[in-house]
């Protein structure tokens, strides 16, 4: 083997190792499930460190709580 090949392997050990330990770093817990308003469905979802936001077909972002799933805030989008 080359120590070209060395290092390239060495490296891709590396970043495997890396990416493992990063994605079982403990974050806040999603809740069971988020109860949506009635007759609201969501088109997205997006998260952050502590909230879900739900974009709904209607037009507005709903902001809930990523520990308990409890709304926060609501945000209506202006058309």
């Amino acid at each position: 083997m080359t120590t070209l090949t060395v290092v390239m392997i060495g490296g891709l050990v590396v970043i495997i190792s890396l990416l493992v330990i990063r994605l079982q770093a403990s974050e806040t817990p999603l809740p069971a499930e988020i109860a949506l308003p009635e007759g609201v469905k969501a088109e997205a979802v997006t998260l952050g460190s502590d909230w879900i936001a739900v974009v709904s077909q209607d037009n507005r972002i709903l902001i809930f709580d990523r520990g308990t799933g409890d709304l926060r805030q609501e945000v209506q989008i202006k058309d």
